[in-house]
This record gives C-alpha cells, sequence and structure tokens, in this order.
C-alpha cells in the first residue's frame, strides 16, 4: 500500500465495482460516497488524499461539491466526465477541480492522472525554480528559456503564459484561467488572442509546432503541459 486515500464520489455501481479493486491493486486506500451529501461528509471524516469526482450525483450538482469543498480543502479533485458535459467540466475546472478523466475511461489513464495530482500536493513541481521537458529548458529564477541550449526570445505576455503552464505540468489548465491569470478578467473570453499566442509559442519551443509535444490541446477546454520525464 502506498498509504494514499482516496475517496470516489460516483452514484453508478458499476463505476464502483470497477474503481475499487483496481485502485485497491495500485495500492490506493478506497473510501466511496453515491452522494454530494456523503462526499462532503467523508471528505471530513476520512481526510483523503484525493477526490475522484462524478458532476452527476443525485442529490447536488457536482460543481457544489467542488465549490463547498474549496472553501475548506485543497484536496486534488479529478471529475469523472461524461463526453456530452464539456461547459460543467470547464465550469468544474475553473471553480476548482485539478484535472478531468472522460468516461468511459482506462485504469492506466487514471492513475497517471491521479500520480500527478498527488505530485502537486505533495510540491514536489509546482514551486519548481526549473523545468525541462523535450530539450526545453526554462530557468524560473533567472527568467531564462533555452531550447537545446540556445537563448528562446519570448515577449512577457508569452514568458507569462509558458510558466503558467510549466506550473501547472501534466494538468489541465482552462481558456479562462489562462486568459485571466495572464491577461486579466477583461480578457476572460478572448480564445481567439490565447491561441494566437500558443501558435507563438509553439513555433519557439516546440520540435514539431505542428505536432506539439510540450503543449497539448485539450479541445474546448484548455491547454495541457508535458510533464518531465
Amino acid at each position: 500500500m502506498n498509504g494514499n486515500r482516496i475517496l470516489v464520489v460516483d452514484d453508478e455501481p458499476q463505476i464502483q465495482r470497477f474503481l475499487r479493486p483496481a485502485l485497491s491493486a495500485a495500492g490506493y486506500d478506497v473510501f466511496e460516497a453515491a452522494t454530494g451529501a456523503e462526499a462532503l461528509k467523508a471528505a471530513a471524516t476520512t481526510a483523503p488524499d484525493l477526490i475522484l469526482l462524478d458532476l452527476g450525483l443525485p442529490d447536488m450538482d457536482g460543481k457544489e461539491v467542488i465549490a463547498r469543498l474549496r472553501g475548506w480543502s485543497h484536496v486534488p479533485i479529478i471529475i469523472l466526465s461524461a463526453r456530452d458535459r464539456e461547459a460543467e467540466k470547464i465550469a468544474a475546472l475553473d471553480l476548482g477541480a485539478d484535472d478531468y478523466v472522460e468516461k468511459p475511461f482506462g485504469i492506466g489513464e487514471l492513475t497517471a492522472r491521479i500520480r500527478t495530482a498527488l505530485r502537486h500536493k505533495k510540491g514536489v513541481e509546482v514551486e519548481a525554480e526549473r523545468y525541462a521537458v523535450d530539450g526545453l529548458d526554462i530557468d524560473m529564477v533567472r527568467r531564462l528559456v533555452t531550447r537545446g541550449g540556445e537563448p528562446v526570445k519570448l515577449t512577457p505576455k508569452e514568458y507569462d503564459l509558458l510558466t503558467l503552464l510549466a506550473r501547472h505540468a501534466g494538468r489541465v489548465v482552462t481558456h479562462r484561467t489562462l486568459l485571466t491569470s495572464v491577461w486579466g478578467p477583461a480578457h476572460g473570453e478572448d480564445l481567439h488572442y490565447l491561441r494566437v499566442f500558443i501558435g507563438q509559442l509553439r513555433q519557439k519551443i516546440e520540435r514539431d509546432p505542428a505536432n506539439p509535444a510540450i503543449i497539448r490541446t485539450e479541445p474546448g477546454v484548455g491547454y495541457r503541459f508535458a510533464e518531465a520525464a
């Protein structure tokens, strides 16, 4: 056992039957809740290290669960999302969820997302001073970005966008979060503006900008920066 506790919040019995043995086999202690009320109570009493949360709960919207939890807890939350609920998925991420996996999902993908979220919880890379992936090196102390040892010239906004994504490596960051964090609340809907800057960044940092390996698109949601190997 790895000692990490996971609270699975889903009212579908088949999901619970699938996740409990799979997560237990991966070394996690698993707790279950089928409603939002049960989830909030379990989060307070079992102190989970991570929560897997379905948005479609019988007693309250999953987004309300996130909002209530974020009032007193920073526990990582991964959404279990249906493909036809994109708007709700985005809203949940903006409320403070850390990531999402779409149903149906494979246990390999899910456990990889869990490991990433737990590493961020423990602060392994969230406040890293240096980040390196696929030949790109970001030195946040010196504000220096290099590719293959050669300096990469970035505008201040490009640098801010790049480092924001890097600090959340492995996790999806929504369009709205990127826009409001880098350009301010008035630009929360300027998706074309963001796409232009992402395109410019890819031209400067990717080996093949047409097939990006560092800044990956999450269609309709945002972008995910690659984790270092």
